[in-house]
């Protein structure tokens, strides 16, 4: 161990250190391999988008201030985070549209009506995901339209149908600015 220890300590050792740093074509080398080091660090950092937490007003028909009839632009630039976008150019069968998929949330722009599904990520107005159907009546009244499955409301900006799981809990919303005659739903 001390042979080892007088080598590092050395004077030979120290005169090879002290010619090692001051070569400057070694100083540029080194240089060169921190430099590309840090490069990929740098690549990194980028800025993922954030959206504030989605707050639905059933009662209101909006998401956050918005009511189903928003144009895509409004909503990806007010939530920025979403998941895909279909503009009309290169919209498929259910037409424009931007969808939060990471947090179960649906804009379908192009029809005017916003879907909720059962793992939504966010505040509720009213707490629908998961209420059985006997206790929607309180807060609701008496469904437009019934069928085993759905049942459609009536309400001051257009109408809101709640799906049902097999258990009779509520397991997707939807939100529309349309009424019961003209409102088309995507499959």
């Amino acid at each position: 161990m001390e042979n080892a220890e007088l080598i590092f300590f050395s004077k030979e050792f120290a005169v090879e250190k002290l010619q090692y740093t001051r070569s400057p074509m070694k100083k540029i080398c080194l240089f060169f391999v921190f430099a590309c080091m840090c490069i990929p660090a740098v690549a990194q950092l980028t800025a993922k988008a954030n959206c504030p937490v989605f707050e639905v007003d059933i009662l209101d028909g909006k998401v956050n201030g918005f009511k189903a009839s928003a144009t895509n632009a409004e909503i990806k630039t007010k939530f920025p985070c979403f998941t895909s976008a279909a503009e009309p150019q290169d919209s498929a069968k259910c037409g424009t549209h931007v969808f939060y998929k990471d947090r179960d949330l649906y804009f379908y722009t192009d029809r005017d009506y916003i879907e909720i599904g059962p793992q939504f990520k966010g505040k509720l107005s009213v707490p629908l995901i998961g209420a059985t159907r006997s206790s929607l009546f309180k807060t609701l009244g008496n469904p437009k339209i019934k069928d085993t499955n759905w049942e459609a409301y009536t309400t001051n900006y257009g109408i809101l149908v709640l799906h049902f799981d097999a258990a009779g809990k509520v397991n997707k919303i939807q939100m529309s600015t349309q009424n019961a005659n003209t409102l088309q739903l995507c499959n």
